[in-house]
């Protein structure tokens, strides 16, 4: 599998999702690689991926957007974080990687997903431990951008999904 995959899946999983699910086009920026995502502030959706590959994906975007694809979904006003934002947005970021999954399953194998974990706050990094990068493809939505990121890689023995395994689902900074 090579990023220019990765890249394709997450662009058209991206756009599909934003499509149907919450009638929003979504117009994707340059793609890049890099060794570590950037700092973030508002709010991340973290999805688990298992299998024959291994790895994370992630979809990002300031409070303010976040609030408002929030709005999209459930069809009323959010005007802060809360629960149903949160949710919301773990369900959007679980569609997004899941289709990526599911096109990269015809090349990688099987795969499996977790239950995806949001961070929401201020000042905050992540970083997936290993050498594997992330592949990054931004959006503009509304005069704002969505980081949708991608980190896999081949799983080495032993090292597959275990069903029950589950993430905490929202952690505030």
């Amino acid at each position: 599998m090579t990023n220019t995959d990765m890249i394709a899946a997450i662009i058209a999983s991206t756009r599909e999702v934003f499509s149907m699910m919450l009638g929003i086009e979504v117009e994707p920026g340059e793609p890049f690689v890099g060794e570590k995502a950037a700092t973030e502030s508002g709010v991340l959706a973290l999805v688990g991926l298992a299998g024959s590959w291994v790895g994370t994906g992630s979809m990002s975007c300031s409070t303010a957007l976040g609030c408002h694809l929030a709005a999209q979904m459930l069809m009323t006003e959010c005007p802060g974080i809360n629960d149903e934002v949160m949710d919301a947005l773990a369900e959007i970021a679980n569609m997004v990687i899941g289709n990526v999954k599911t096109q990269l399953e015809s090349t990688v194998g099987s795969m499996a997903l977790s239950t995806p974990t949001v961070i929401y706050g201020h000042n905050f990094e992540t970083r997936r431990v290993g050498s594997r990068e992330w592949v990054a493809v931004p959006f503009r939505c509304h005069d704002a951008t969505v980081n949708v990121q991608l980190c896999l890689a081949e799983a080495h023995s032993g090292a597959t999904f275990r069903p029950g395994f589950s993430l905490p689902h929202a952690v505030q900074i």
